[in-house]
Parts: structure tokens; C-alpha cells; sequence
């Protein structure tokens, strides 16, 4: 580095101090240096989409985003600019987390030299490795050199074009048991896959040809044909442009695997039946008792009874020999429409139970409607026989009411009845609790909790972002509810919501929602945010000549604003809705209807209310991964939804699969803890400073 060359440095920091202090500090080094000064997430997204930014200089102590999230934005348009993270101190173990994050290097804001050594390093680097890609990207001899890298390479690599290999190493030739390339090359690549990923495969590939795919990013698969024990393999997918067009370099590394003492494996397997190879009885019981002493991140604990329909009649088709076998099948069935935090066990004779977590009571209950479904479709085969199934399902939400496992239990059993005695193929939520004396006990403390945080102001606002899959134009939030108690401690909104609804106090909180909505978007940059009503505002009267008086108070640009209500609401209560609807476009607010797919191909609705958004039931998005009938029906609801010009936003978007997934259906938008954790901002009414919600909980604990 002479130091000749201008430098296109980004400070990201609120104060322009730090601009300063940067500049003085490379010029002393001898950098000519460009700097601009990146005050919020925003103008750091148009700053990197106008200039050509070499490297981001960002001040922990003095940015709204953490290391990671800057590391997200910044790939979306440059994945190979180094970022250097600034702080007041900075010793080993800071280091480290923030070099795990993303950052290049982590460096103490007083020591100038260092800071100039990084700077140095980092720039050198990044120039090096460009003028490697320009050199090699335009020639032939960047092929050589990639196919020598492959062959070095202990990963197993392939190069895809339009979903054909057209090279593998020899890597990936002892990973699927191939003789030789001509084995392999020409094949598509969905071919060595199981059907389960392949539409997350082939969106992945999709998606690194757009450039949306990020770097690091990985896939988890399963493959029928790898010599490993383990038929579950990580992708990372890349983009190259030849000559002759663009491929996808797809490598695989072997997913971690800890190798297990034989004793562990024995004690292991003790505590698992050994048919469904779930958990023993008093295994479960164990867990679950374990799970309930603590309450979920977010949501609640949902128990659900599953047993098969008539096992008698399954047994005479079969064989009473066989029924084992018939029953490790179905087990295996609802293991699969199982998230990962869910827990199941073998309760008693075909009686499964599982432990879900999940935002409320009614993800549960549809879940359970989707395993019926599931099953009714199967055909469970044993020798040469085979017979169908269907499967009845009693669900129940953990609550203050069940003082013991043993009441929940019950009441879960008794769900579980009553769908049986319906005829089966059929799902039960039990809602003995809304009718119990000690229900309504607890609810006049909770209406009083709820009156109290209203009057003290003790509901904080939490943003959800909402990302695009097919650009970032548009800066999106889904804005949610939180709620502080007397002492300052955070409450769940799956413990005061449901006894808000249940004592008629939504439209409430739905007002004062509106009312942070629009002190949210004067102080941000959001050019749109999503706000829930409530079934009971759409059915008050007063609600949307309340929302006028409080728009033209506050000069408020309505369009910026999304209401969104739940399918089910809308569908029960069409004419207020509608009615609603028509009243809040006279405004320019837009609409969106949540929670939707659920009800399958209901596309009426969609003419009646003609929404802007349509939010796809984020209970679909794990089965959505691995189910290709749920596939090809939210590719109908996508397609439904652009004929009538209408944007699709996929709600819970837990990981890279299901977004490769996504980018392959189609849809514009999603949401959830793969793009973001919710963020509640506070401001500390002592120092003026914001903090966030977890760092006022953590301190009114201290």
C-alpha cells in the first residue's frame, strides 16, 4: 500500500467524531481515505448500492445494528468487503466473538496504530483477492485453476449448470459411490437427493444465480446414495460466470459429528421404545415435566394426544404381527411433522404424545390438522399387504389452570375423545380452560395487570423485519406487542393476549399499537409497517373514525400503514371486514390478511377483499421444507395472489432451507428469525439512552 490510491471507507457510527478520528488516523498512515459517514441501517444500504465501499469501518458502542447485522446487509450487496469492528476495549474474548460474527477484526478504539496495521492488512487483501477474481473470471486459465482447487479440495464440489453437473472432484465421486466423472457429469443434481430437499435444493441454486444467496450460507439435505453412515450432508452454493454463462458451485461438508462412547449409545437407546423409537413413557413424562417448569423464548407449550383410528381393524388387515410394524411407520410419520423443539413420546398401546412448542394454541391445532390429513393420504405397507390409516388428535395449550401434569394430561386425553367420538380423522382443542372457574380467577388478574400497563404505560414496541426475496427496496417492519410488569420484567404476549381477548381488551392495546405505529415510523425510516387488529376492532363501530382523529392530529402519511387481520377472523366476520377495508383504503392504508393457506385454495376472499399482502401461516413453513403437496399448494396461493396483483410475505422463516425453498415458490417477502429477531427499543428515562428490552430486564434483576 502506497497509500496513492484513494481508499472508499464506510464509518458506521452516530457520532460524526468517529469520522474524524478514523480519517486523522489513516492519513497519519498514509491512506488516502474516502469517508462516509453511515449514521443508521439505511444509509448504509444506499450508500453501498451508489459506491463502490472497500471497507466498512463499524463503532459497536455507537450503532444501532450488531456485527452480524451488518455482516447480513452488507452481504446482500458486496459479500467480499471486509468489515473492522471498532470498541472502547477490546481483549481476547471480544475479539473472538466478534471475528465469530463476521468481523474481520475487532480493534480498541484508542490504539492507532493497530487500527492502521488492520486497515492495511484487510485492504491488501480484499485488492489481492479482487484482482484474482477480475483476472481469473475472464480467462481460461481461472477454469484450470478452479478445477485444480477441486481436485485439492477434501470437500466434495460440483459445478451445476441450469440443474446439471457439469464437473465433480474426486471428493464427491467417493462421497456418492461413483466410479468415475462419466458416472456422474451430465446427471442433474436433484438426482442424488432425496425428493424431501430437493425443492430447497433447486431453490438454493435459483437463488445463487440471483445473487441472493449469501456467503456461508448452508443447506442441510438428505441423500440416498453417500457412502457416509449419516444421510444428511451441509451445501454451500457460490456463483461463477465462463464464458459460456454462470454456474453454481455446490460444495459439501460433512455435517459435525460427535463420536458417541458405545455405553451412551446403550443408555440412550434404553430410554426409547423400541417400535417407534420415541421416548419411553416415563421418559417423556420426564422431559415434559422438565419443560414446563419453563416457559418458551416465545409462545406457549401446546400438549397433543395422537392415536390411530380403529387399530382393531388395522390389525385384521395386517396381522396382529405386522400391527408393530404398521405402528413404527405412523410414528415415523408424525416424527417428521415434528419441529425440532418439539418432543415426542410412546404414552400408552398406540398412543403417541408430543410436546410442542408453538405462538398459540391454534399453530397446535393446525398442526394436528395437517398430520390427519398427512396420514389419510399414506398407504402403510408391511410384506405384502397394506392398509390406510387416519389418526384422531386432542390438543391442549399449558395455562395457569393445570396445577399439575396430571390435570394437563387429562385434559389433553379428554381433547382427544371428544374427536374420537366425532368419527375420528379429526382434531380437538380443548377449551375446558376457557370455561373453568379458576380461568375466570385468573383472568380478573390478568384484566387487572392489563388495565394497570395500560394507564402506566408498561407496553413496549418490538419491530420485526420484513426482508425481500426479490429485492430490498423497500424497508419493511411487522410491528408487535410486548408488555413490561410492575417490576420491570418482560411478560410473554402468549400469557396476556389470550385473557385480553378473552375480556374484551384488544381493540385496547390494537389502539394504542396504532398510536407507538406512528410515533415508530416519524422516528425511522420504514417505508411500510404491518400492525395487527383484533377481531373485536372490526367489529367496533367507533374503530376507524378513532384511526382518523388520530391520523389527522398527527399529520400522519397513512400510507405508510398496514393493517393486517388473521384469515379465520376475516372469513367469520367478511361483511365488517369488507366494510373495514373499504373505510382504511379511503385513507390509503394498505390491507393483509394473515395467517393465510390454512384453509386451502380459499381464494374467494381474496376477490372479496382484494388485500395488498397476503401473509402465508407460518405453521406451513416446516412441513412447507419436505412436503411437495404443501409445496405445489402454496405455489397455487402464489400464483392466485399475482394474478390479482397481490404481494406474498412468508410468515416464521426459521432457516436457510426454508428461504431457498421460498425463493423457488415465488413469493416477494418474508419474515422471522431467519432474517431477524424481534428488537424492542426502550429509552432509559434516567440516561436518555436506548436500550433494549432484555438489557432493562437483566438490569431491573440486578
Amino acid at each position: 500500500m502506497n497509500g496513492r490510491h484513494s481508499i472508499s471507507i464506510a464509518i458506521l457510527s452516530e457520532s460524526q467524531d468517529d469520522v474524524a478520528l478514523i480519517n486523522g488516523t489513516l492519513r497519519d498512515a498514509g491512506h488516502a481515505a474516502q469517508c462516509h459517514w453511515v449514521k443508521t441501517p439505511t444509509d448504509l444500504s444506499k450508500l453501498l448500492a451508489d459506491e463502490p465501499v472497500e471497507l466498512l469501518i463499524l463503532n459497536c458502542d455507537r450503532y444501532p445494528d450488531s456485527i452480524r447485522q451488518v455482516i447480513k446487509q452488507k452481504d446482500r450487496h458486496n459479500p467480499e468487503v471486509p468489515v473492522i469492528a471498532l470498541q472502547e476495549e477490546a481483549d481476547e474474548k471480544h475479539i473472538l466473538e466478534a471475528m465469530k460474527s463476521g468481523a474481520c477484526d475487532l480493534v480498541s478504539i484508542g490504539l492507532r496504530d493497530r487500527l492502521q496495521s488492520v486497515v492495511t492488512r484487510e485492504l491488501r487483501a480484499l485488492r489481492v483477492e479482487r484482482a484474482l477474481n477480475s483476472t481469473i473470471h475472464s480467462a481460461t486459465e481461472y477454469k484450470r485453476q478452479l478445477k485444480d482447487h477441486m481436485q485439492s479440495s477434501s470437500s466434495a464440489i460440483a459445478l451445476v449448470e441450469e440443474g446439471i453437473i457439469t464437473d465433480v472432484n474426486d471428493a464427491w465421486l467417493a462421497l456418492f459411490r461413483a466410479a468415475s466423472n462419466d458416472e456422474v457429469i451430465g446427471l442433474p443434481l436433484m438426482d442424488s437427493f432425496e425428493p424431501e430437499s430437493q425443492a430447497a435444493i433447486k431453490g438454493a441454486l435459483v437463488a445463487a444465480i440471483a445473487g441472493k444467496w449469501a456467503v456461508n450460507e448452508k443447506l442441510i439435505a438428505k441423500s440416498h446414495i453417500t457412502s457416509s453412515d449419516d444421510n444428511e450432508v451441509h451445501l454451500e452454493f457460490r456463483k461463477f460466470v465462463f464464458d459460456n454463462g454462470p454456474c453454481v458451485q455446490v460444495r459439501i461438508s460433512a455435517a459435525d459429528r460427535q463420536i458417541q462412547e458405545p455405553t451412551k449409545l446403550v443408555h440412550d437407546a434404553l430410554k426409547r421404545d423400541p417400535t417407534t423409537l420415541l421416548f419411553h413413557r416415563a421418559q417423556f413424562l420426564e422431559r415434559i415435566e422438565k419443560r414446563l417448569r419453563r416457559k418458551p423464548a416465545s409462545g406457549l407449550h401446546v400438549l397433543a394426544y395422537v392415536r390411530i383410528d380403529n387399530f382393531a381393524d388395522v390389525c385384521e388387515r395386517v396381522g396382529i404381527l405386522n400391527s408393530d410394524e404398521i405402528l413404527a411407520q405412523f410414528a415415523e410419520a408424525v416424527r417428521k411433522r415434528m419441529h425440532p423443539r418439539d418432543v415426542a413420546g410412546r404414552f400408552e398401546g398406540t398412543a403417541l404424545m408430543v410436546l410442542l412448542e408453538r405462538g398459540k394454541a391454534r399453530d397446535a391445532e393446525v398442526w394436528g390438522k395437517q398430520l390427519c390429513e398427512h396420514i389419510r393420504k399414506l398407504t402403510f405397507d408391511v410384506d405384502d399387504k397394506s392398509t390406510p390409516l387416519t389418526c384422531s388428535v386432542g390438543v391442549c395449550a399449558a395455562n395457569e389452570v393445570y396445577s399439575t401434569l396430571e390435570k394437563f394430561v387429562t385434559a389433553t386425553v379428554d381433547a382427544y375423545k371428544i374427536a374420537k367420538q366425532a368419527g375420528g380423522n379429526s382434531v380437538v382443542l380443548s377449551d375446558s380452560a376457557a370455561e373453568d372457574t379458576k380461568q375466570q380467577e385468573f383472568d380478573a388478574i390478568w384484566v387487572k395487570h392489563l388495565k394497570s400497563a395500560l394507564m402506566d404505560d408498561r407496553f413496549r414496541l418490538a419491530q420485526l423485519p420484513i426482508a425481500g426475496l426479490r429485492s430490498d427496496g423497500i424497508e419493511m417492519y411487522d410491528l408487535l406487542v410486548r408488555m413490561l410488569d410492575e417490576q420491570g420484567n418482560s411478560v410473554l404476549p402468549s400469557e396476556f393476549l389470550p385473557a385480553a381477548e378473552r375480556n374484551n381488551m384488544m381493540k385496547n392495546i390494537d389502539r394504542w399499537m396504532v398510536k407507538a405505529a406512528i410515533e415508530f415510523c416519524n422516528n425511522s425510516n420504514a417505508d411500510r409497517v404491518f400492525v395487527r387488529l383484533s377481531r373485536q376492532s372490526v367489529l367496533d363501530a367507533s374503530t376507524i373514525a378513532w384511526m382518523e382523529q388520530e391520523f389527522d392530529k398527527r399529520e400522519f402519511d397513512c400510507t405508510r400503514l398496514v393493517m393486517q387481520l388473521p384469515e379465520r377472523d376475516a372469513a367469520k366476520h367478511i361483511k365488517q371486514t369488507r366494510s373495514v377495508v373499504t373505510k382504511l383504503r379511503k385513507l390509503g392504508i394498505g390491507f393483509a390478511l394473515e395467517n393465510y393457506g390454512i384453509d386451502q385454495e380459499r381464494f374467494q376472499i381474496l376477490d372479496i377483499l382484494k388485500p395488498d399482502y397476503i401473509k402465508i401461516d407460518g405453521e406451513l413453513m416446516h412441513t412447507l421444507i419436505t412436503d411437495p403437496g404443501m409445496q405445489k399448494s402454496v405455489e397455487g396461493i402464489v400464483r392466485a395472489a399475482n394474478e390479482r396483483s397481490i404481494k406474498t410475505v412468508a410468515e416464521r422463516v426459521e432457516n436457510a432451507n426454508a428461504m431457498a425453498v421460498l425463493f423457488q415458490l415465488g413469493l416477494d417477502f418474508m419474515q422471522g428469525h431467519y432474517v431477524h429477531e424481534p428488537e424492542v427499543v426502550l429509552e432509559d428515562t434516567v440516561s436518555g439512552k436506548h436500550v433494549t428490552l432484555d438489557d432493562l430486564v437483566a438490569a431491573n434483576a440486578n
